[in-house]
């Protein structure tokens, strides 16, 4: 396995002009400690380390509103191919509202690796069953129930549950929504009576779903999850046409060079065929998607145009 690693890494270095990262990799991401976003960069470091593709990689968690602490900081690395970055949904969430310092065309993109969806959970004594008695709650009194999300309104996660809800006919304006530094945090806070709602990515919520300590109500996916999450409904198996995904990638300053781009394309293509990234997806519910910098480009500007409909129509951001 040590001998193919070094192949590769040596093959990848050829094809992008010998050039290869170090002597150290930054690696930042927009969330706390323990959220779905720093696991898979900490996952995807570990593997870049242990195929050789990287020298040591330090990840860095900058969780702020919109991720602007890591966009400032990656502003300010600008052509150091040594700082890599999550890239997700959020940014074109945060575009679409106008919240961005710096649109998020301005950085590099490497490469999109993975789908995600978002599930809505409930403590497991919640009288709330199913997406339906939530739905009936909240046309009742939108503000009723206090509903938990990472990290910032307006986001994925905080779309994933209004887009269902006002599918069902709940006032969304209305609804009570509060904002935590990471979907961990917000779990904690359900688990432990301050929260009666959270909108979470599969992931966040592997570990306390099997321990039973808590519910999903549904998920927003096309079709049932498999796993852990096979009893899980979807929302439309329950009567609510709503679909909501979400990609999670990697991007890199502005100005790094087309071989440096390059490298690291190739070198997340290689650590997304590892069995240990399969079993990674497999184990959150995530969904391979690796897309290139050219398709994840376009994959984000349809995105964006469908999420600033959306938002317009929630009365998140004006026409």
């Amino acid at each position: 396995m040590g001998g193919l690693a070094v192949g590769s890494a040596a093959g990848l270095a050829a094809a992008a002009e010998s050039w290869a990262p170090g002597p150290r990799v930054e690696f930042l991401v927009p969330s706390g400690p323990g959220a779905a976003l720093d696991a898979a960069a900490r996952k995807l470091s570990r593997l870049l380390e242990q195929q050789n593709l990287s020298p040591p990689v330090v990840v860095s968690n900058r969780s702020s509103a919109h991720g602007i602490v890591v966009l400032q900081a990656l502003q300010q690395a600008e052509r150091n191919p040594n700082v890599l970055a999550t890239l997700s949904s959020s940014l074109v969430y945060s575009e679409a509202q106008g919240a961005l310092p710096v649109p998020y065309t301005e950085f590099t993109p490497l490469a999109t690796l993975l789908t995600e969806y978002v599930v809505v959970a409930v403590r497991a004594d919640s009288p709330l069953r199913t997406g339906g008695d939530l739905i009936a709650r909240l046309r009742q009194d939108p503000a009723v129930l206090s509903i938990g999300i990472a990290t910032t309104l307006g986001n994925h996660i905080h779309l994933g549950i209004a887009r269902p809800l006002k599918a069902g006919q709940v006032d969304v304006t209305r609804l009570r929504v509060v904002p935590y530094k990471s979907s961990a945090e917000s779990l904690t806070a359900l688990l432990g009576g301050h929260l009666d709602v959270i909108s979470a990515t599969t992931p966040n919520v592997v570990g306390q779903l099997k321990a039973g300590a808590i519910r999903l109500l549904a998920v927003a996916s096309p079709q049932r999850l498999g796993g852990v999450f096979a009893g899980v409904p979807t929302w439309q198996e329950q009567g609510i046409a709503a679909v909501g995904q979400s990609v999670q990638g990697v991007m890199a300053p502005k100005g790094i060079s087309a071989a440096q781009q390059a490298y690291w394309t190739r070198a997340l293509r290689e650590v997304t065929r590892t069995p240990d990234w399969t079993e990674f997806l497999a184990l959150n519910q995530w969904q391979d998607n690796f897309q290139g910098p050219k398709e994840t480009a376009v994959q984000l500007a349809t995105e964006y145009r469908e999420v600033r409909a959306l938002l317009t129509e929630l009365r998140l951001v004006q026409a």
